[in-house]
């Protein structure tokens, strides 16, 4: 009895050990921070949670006077900006890009913390929420011409679908006027001469609505939580949308993500650009070019959305020809992302091309263009190419002329939709496409 009593305890307690353990090793991560891998634990890497697509930064959104000198710009100043993560942690991590720059990005201090309230686009951080962040354990970093810094990790309370305030210091500032930054950030930026990065207010500074030289955070996630990248222009880059609010289609979809059990480890991070086009450089680098640095290079990630034509449509001259290899040219560009994405084991899901009717500089009265969105429309629906489709087009199109979106989604230009049209595209996205599920058979052959 003694012997059979002393078994059956120990049986009891390994099996209290399995339920006690259980919980922390397979809770989700994402959805919030209590469920954060430790650093050490196995099937756990870096995912990230928030992006900014780096652009050379044009003169009119240059940091604003004095922050911009003949030759440098930020001599010693702070820049404190917020911006909004989809998934959550208990670790962090960030990424800065000289991707543009033309010196040496020299990065004096940087911190992180919570911003008042919760709040995007405010310039006061909650007290005792500010964390030193570090890059091989010295506080300073020098970003070479054309490269990025990552940060070391941080232990950092991170919620998902929060705001997370950077600071940065330069002491020195940036010896060039050519600079990283991402001009539609449709969030308020501050800034301030002096070293403040450990302030809780910047009283006095200097607004602006753009980010610069901040790239992306990471979160320490479990491999069970996974990140979507979307490759896009300002209509994914949220021309349209609420200056402060994140109310983008990709910020309204991280939101009905994270509220399924399948879908909440989910991040939804954005890599558009107003003007972008997918064979040729303007506001950015073209999307092919990009794609290396903004998609496959990103951590964690398992899907790719392209939602981008639109601009090379309309910057085509309108008559047959040129529309006719526009439309080619950008099926071929798709076809090419698609091949170089598998080879990563990214899925890719394809999204029509929304209407241009009416508008000003991209409609034309022959509808040449018309016919080339049609076309590409017709491919991304049929060829069976993408992984999915997902139909922007008909969530958003007028239904008594297809060629234009619907008045009540219009911001007035027949272009870009308003924050009530972005709630439309984010509901016509069906959320199952997030889910991890493993890769069928041959994926990647091309």
């Amino acid at each position: 009895m003694i012997r059979r009593t002393t078994v059956l305890s120990l049986l009891a307690a390994a099996a209290l050990a399995v339920v006690a353990v259980s919980p922390a090793t397979g809770a989700g991560d994402g959805h919030g921070p209590g469920s954060s891998p430790s650093p050490g634990e196995r099937n756990a890497r870096w995912v990230s949670t928030w992006t900014s697509m780096p652009q050379l930064t044009e003169p009119g959104n240059m940091p604003p006077a004095p922050f911009t000198a003949e030759d440098s710009v930020l001599t010693d100043a702070t820049l404190r900006q917020t911006v909004h993560v989809s998934t959550g942690g208990k670790h962090i991590r960030l990424r800065f890009s000289n991707a543009f720059g033309g010196a040496v990005l020299p990065i004096t201090k940087v911190s992180v913390a919570l911003p008042l309230d919760g709040k995007a686009g405010t310039s006061a951080v909650r007290a005792g929420s500010t964390r030193t962040v570090t890059f091989q354990g010295r506080p300073s970093v020098s970003v070479p011409a054309g490269a990025q810094a990552v940060s070391d990790p941080l232990d950092f309370t991170l919620a998902a679908g929060s705001n997370l305030t950077a600071t940065v210091y330069l002491a020195n500032g940036q010896a060039s006027t050519s600079i990283t930054s991402h001009p539609g950030s449709r969030t308020t930026s501050y800034l301030r001469a002096g070293d403040h990065v450990a302030d809780t207010d910047l009283p006095g500074a200097t607004p602006t609505d753009h980010w610069y030289f901040l790239s992306g955070v990471e979160v320490w996630s479990r491999s069970t939580s996974s990140a979507a990248v979307v490759l896009g222009d300002s209509l994914t880059d949220g021309r349209g949308s609420t200056t402060n609010m994140n109310d983008r289609w990709p910020d309204l979809l991280r939101e009905r993500l994270s509220s399924g059990g399948a879908t909440s480890k989910t991040a939804l991070v954005n890599q558009a650009a107003g003007g972008n086009r997918l064979l040729d450089d303007g506001l950015g680098p073209n999307g092919l070019a990009r794609l290396d640095r903004d998609v496959l290079a990103q951590s964690g990630v398992d899907w790719l959305v392209v939602f981008e034509g639109v601009n090379d449509i309309g910057t085509a001259e309108a008559t047959p020809a040129a529309q006719k290899q526009v439309a080619a040219d950008v099926i071929a560009a798709y076809e090419q992302i698609i091949t170089r994405a598998h080879t990563h084991g990214i899925r890719v899901y394809g999204a029509t091309l929304t209407p241009m009717g009416g508008n000003t500089g991209y409609d034309d009265p022959d509808g040449h263009r018309e016919e080339a969105r049609q076309t590409v429309n017709t491919w991304i629906r049929d060829s069976g190419r993408f992984d999915s489709v997902i139909d922007f087009d008909r969530a958003v199109r007028d239904p008594a002329a297809p060629r234009q979106l619907r008045a009540d989604l219009d911001t007035g230009d027949h272009l870009h939709l308003n924050p009530t049209g972005y709630r439309v595209m984010a509901e016509a996205v069906p959320t199952r496409l997030f889910q991890q599920a493993p890769l069928p058979k041959g994926f990647g052959w091309n």
